[in-house]
């Protein structure tokens, strides 16, 4: 997306998870009521402000952020951009670091400073704009952020660090913000937090998901509602009813588990058990059939033996989830981890990783052979030449199943909602065609 040029038009650039891309959205938001010109991730020089909205979660993301940063400063120095503003996870978490280390950055911004970082982009902040965004992702999806911060005790996460404590968004804000959505074409919201199921505990001393997706799906327009980021322990369970009952809560639950050896969920302070997550497991799957979980695993937490990966190895071969994916631990300063011994070598960190990946590849083959000749709804995100991308409801957008869809005399459009049946398929990709 560009809007119209001028001398101070501010390139925004997102790094990171889709926690980030809200925020960036945000900003827009904001920048776009201020009649402020911006640009989404232009091209090198094309705008002189530079916004670098940052990352800090593990190793490599952190890496990411820095080298952007790099690049930006030495283009300041070259008199191609004229201020850089640094923003987000990483700044908040290393902003001294950062100011000692690279002081030819304007100024840095932490993961709470919008209205600072408006007022240094000579913008005010409009509080009746709260939820207001510009949408990067296509119109019909958005993703939904119902909470900031996080109040889990996790020994190998710094996201407390850097988002601050659990912090509900008041629920008639995102009802508000859902029926703004809908007015503009959005269909699917994919509900966003670090933990979605402390959801109104600090406002209404109990979790209110439940109430809050039976309130979204009233909103006219909403036809999909998809759950990211749900923790193990404590999960209320009357969600599930509401997944099983709802047409437009997605059957797909991304529920991150990291691991199931019993030592190393204990030293993670995750509050639960193998047995208490294979019973999770269970009742998830008895409670809402044919529902596709996707978790989250990590492999090389210090002092993970082989004996404890080949343990969570045999029970990713015995659980078949049906989306997964795999990291591998990153030792963070000021985490209760860092002083553990990072004492797992990285490249046997990645072998594992690998090693689970490729045992998933299969298991997500077995699912889709099994789609072979059935039809199945799907929404289109994009196109692909001849053909048109697009997902299932048990699929969530980049990290999950795409349909390759073969329209042959039939004219479909992207957001719209077709029936497809599947041809053919590989570990993550189905062919179909609209019927």
């Amino acid at each position: 997306m560009k809007t119209k040029p001028g001398k101070n038009k501010i390139n925004i650039i997102t790094l990171g998870c889709s926690k980030n891309a809200y925020d960036s959205e945000v900003l827009m938001g904001q920048l776009k009521a201020n009649n402020i010109s911006f640009d989404i991730e232009a091209e090198n020089g094309s705008s002189p402000i530079v916004v670098i909205n940052t990352c800090g979660f593990i190793d490599r993301a952190k890496a990411e952020s820095i080298n952007t940063i790099l690049q930006y400063a030495e283009m300041k120095k070259k008199g191609i951009v004229d201020k850089v503003y640094v923003t987000g996870c990483l700044s908040e978490r290393y902003k001294k670091e950062l100011e000692d280390e690279i002081p030819d950055i304007d100024e840095y911004f932490g993961t709470h400073d919008l209205v600072k970082l408006l007022r240094v982009l000579n913008a005010d902040y409009k509080h009746d704009l709260l939820g207001d965004r510009v949408l990067t992702t296509p119109y019909h999806y958005a993703y939904f952020k119902i909470s900031e911060g996080c109040d889990r005790p996790c020994s190998f996460c710094a996201i407390p660090l850097m988002r601050g404590k659990h912090e509900s968004i008041p629920m008639e804000s995102l009802i508000k913000q859902a029926k703004s959505l809908a007015s503009n074409g959005t269909k699917e919201l994919i509900l966003i937090a670090q933990d979605l199921t402390y959801y109104g505990l600090d406002i209404d001393k109990k979790r209110n998901l439940s109430k809050l997706l039976k309130k979204l799906s009233d909103v006219e327009g909403i036809e999909w509602i998809r759950l990211h980021y749900a923790f193990p322990s404590g999960f209320p369970m009357e969600v599930l009813d509401v997944i099983r009952e709802n047409d437009k809560v997605c059957k797909y639950l991304d529920i991150p588990l990291q691991h199931i050896n019993d030592r190393i969920l204990k030293s993670m302070l995750r509050g639960i058990t193998k047995k208490k997550t294979n019973e999770l497991i269970e009742t998830i799957r008895e409670k809402v059939p044919g529902i596709a979980i996707r978790t989250t695993l990590m492999t090389g937490y210090p002092g993970e033996t082989m004996a404890e990966f080949n343990e969570i190895k045999e029970w990713v071969k015995e659980s078949k989830f049906e989306r997964l994916g795999v990291f591998t631990y990153s030792h963070e300063e000021n985490t209760k981890a860092y002083g553990l011994i990072d004492d797992v070598p990285s490249e046997i960190k990645t072998e594992r990783c690998d090693e689970i990946m490729q045992m998933q590849s299969k298991i997500s083959l077995e699912f889709n052979q099994k789609l072979i000749g059935k039809i199945i709804k799907v929404i289109i995100d994009g196109t692909d030449g001849e053909n048109v991308i697009g997902r299932t409801e048990f699929d969530s957008p980049e990290v999950d199943n795409q349909v390759i869809v073969d329209i042959k005399d039939n004219k479909v459009c992207i957001g719209e909602f077709v029936h497809v049946r599947i041809k053919k398929v590989s570990e993550y990709d189905l062919w179909g065609e609209v019927i």
